[in-house]
C-alpha cells in the first residue's frame, strides 16, 4: 500500500487516537527511586550538582519511602554518604551491621512500609581513596580480595532486611560469590540486581558528590568499569552475571546507552533495568533551566525512550515526581 491509500498521519490526527495506538507507556511500577542517606536527625542536605535532590537522615528516608509506596513505586535504592571518620583504606564500615545503610533499611522495614529496598554493594562509599574495591600495593584494585568483602557486605545488608542487593563494583566473579554467601547465610530469597554493564562514564560526577567520594578518588575506574566504546563486551558481562545467579541485570548509564539496553533486552530472557545517571538527570534539568526546552516534555520523552528500548524498569531521581503525575 502506498500514498494516498496509506496516510500515516491519519493515526496522529487527535490526542485520543495517538493515545489509542501508543506502543509504550510509563507506569509508576516502572521505577526505582534512588535515595541518599546522611547522618543526623531531621536532616536534609541539598546536593548542589543535583538540582532538587537531597541527602536525608534516616527519619527522612523513611518518609521518602512512604511517599514512594503511596505513589505506586515498587522499590527504593539506598546510597550512603559515610562520615569521614568511618572511611578507611579497607572499607571496614561496609561490614558494620549498624552502618547508615543497614540502619536505614531497618528503619523502613520497622515502619511497615510496603516497598522493596535495594542496597548498593560496593566499597566506594566507605573507602578513603574513593575506589570500589581494595587497593593492591601497585595501586590497582585487587579483584579477588575485593570480592570477598563484597560478599560479606551483601550478607550484612541482607541480614538488615534488604530485599535486593545490587553489586555496582564490576569486579569479576562477584555475583557467584555473593549468591553462594547469601545461600549459605540463610538468605536464599534475597535477590541480586547486577550492575552488569556499568561503563566508565563521565556522567557520574553529581552522584559522587552525593555520596562524598568524588574528591577522594585517586586515578580513575577504567580498570574495572567498561570502555564506553564497547557493546559486545556488555553482552558477555550480562551473560556471565546471569550464569552466576543474578536475578536482574542493569545497564548504567542508561540514556546514552539505549543501544546496549536494547541489545541486552533482545538477547536475554531476563529483566533488564537501566539507570538514568546523575549526569543524565543534570542534562535535563540544566537544559530546561537554560530555556532550551520544556522540562516536563523532555523528561517524559527521555523516560519513554527507556521503555521503547526494552527496559523492564528505570532507576531515576525523577521517580517520585513522575509516578505521582502518572497516577493523577
Amino acid at each position: 500500500m502506498s500514498f494516498p491509500a496509506t496516510r500515516m498521519r491519519r493515526r496522529r490526527q487527535a490526542p485520543w487516537m495517538r493515545e489509542m495506538v501508543r506502543e509504550h507507556r510509563l507506569h509508576p511500577s516502572d521505577f526505582i527511586w534512588p535515595l541518599f542517606i546522611c547522618e543526623g536527625e531531621g536532616e536534609e542536605q541539598p546536593i548542589a550538582s543535583l538540582r532538587g535532590v537531597s541527602r536525608w537522615s534516616i527519619d527522612g528516608i523513611v518518609e521518602r519511602a512512604k511517599e514512594a509506596a503511596d505513589a505506586g513505586i515498587p522499590a527504593v535504592a539506598l546510597f550512603p554518604n559515610t562520615a569521614d571518620k568511618d572511611r578507611s583504606e579497607d572499607a571496614r564500615e561496609a561490614l558494620n551491621p549498624d552502618n547508615l545503610v543497614c540502619r536505614a533499611v531497618r528503619g523502613i522495614k520497622d515502619a511497615g512500609i510496603e516497598i522493596g529496598v535495594m542496597t548498593d554493594v560496593a566499597l566506594d562509599p566507605y573507602t578513603s581513596h574513593g575506589h570500589d574495591g581494595l587497593l593492591a600495593e601497585d595501586g590497582s584494585v585487587d579483584n579477588d580480595a575485593t570480592v570477598d568483602i563484597l560478599a560479606a557486605q551483601a550478607l550484612v545488608q541482607a541480614a538488615a532486611g534488604a530485599d535486593i542487593v545490587a553489586p555496582s563494583d564490576m569486579m569479576d566473579g562477584r555475583i557467584a560469590a555473593i549468591r553462594d554467601t547469601l545461600e549459605d547465610g540463610g538468605h536464599s530469597n534475597t535477590a541480586i540486581m547486577a550492575y552488569s554493564a556499568k561503563y566508565a562514564s563521565a556522567l557520574y560526577g553529581p552522584f559522587r558528590d552525593a555520596v562524598g567520594s568524588g574528591d577522594r578518588l585517586k586515578g580513575d575506574k577504567r580498570g574495572y568499569q567498561m570502555d564506553p566504546a564497547n557493546g559486545m563486551e556488555a553482552l558477555q558481562e550480562v551473560e556471565l552475571d546471569i550464569s552466576e545467579g543474578a536475578d536482574f541485570v542493569m545497564v548504567k548509564p542508561g540514556m546514552l546507552y539505549l543501544d546496549i539496553v536494547a541489545r541486552v533486552a533482545d538477547t536475554f530472557e531476563t529483566p533488564v533495568f537501566a539507570y538514568m545517571t546523575s549526569g543524565e538527570f543534570a542534562m535535563i534539568e540544566e537544559c530546561a533551566a537554560a530555556g532550551a526546552g520544556d522540562r516536563d516534555t523532555m523528561l517524559m520523552e527521555a523516560l519513554t525512550a527507556f521503555k521503547r528500548a526494552g527496559a523492564t524498569g528505570i532507576l531515576s531521581y525523577h521517580a517520585l515526581e513522575v509516578a505521582r503525575k502518572l497516577r493523577a
